[in-house]
Parts: structure tokens; sequence; C-alpha cells
């Protein structure tokens, strides 16, 4: 179950990529900060729905 972990991970630190690119006005870095962010959100809320949250034993 760390691969939730890891693509909850990715995606905090690609919304905070978007908002930093946003916030220096750089367009390039800002498209790709936001696919990413879109295709790991999607890939966290599906795992996350499929698999569960990570429990402990």
């Amino acid at each position: 179950m760390g691969l939730v972990i890891i693509f909850a991970l990715v995606t905090l630190l690609s919304a905070y990529g978007a908002f930093s690119s946003l916030k220096n006005k750089n367009f390039l870095g800002l498209f790709f900060a936001v696919g990413t962010l879109a295709i790991f959100g999607f890939f966290t809320v599906m795992t996350v729905i499929h698999h569960g949250y990570p429990a402990t034993h």
C-alpha cells in the first residue's frame, strides 16, 4: 500500500510546482505541473477508491 503514499506525495509536490510556476509566470512549467497534477491526482483518487486507505495492522 505504499503506492498510495507515493502517488499522494507526487500529487502534493506537483500542486506546489503548479502554484510556484504560476506565481513566477512560467507557463511551460505550469503546463507540465498541471498535467502531472491531473494524472497523478486521478491515480491517487482511484487507488484509494479501489484499494482503500493503507491500514495499519
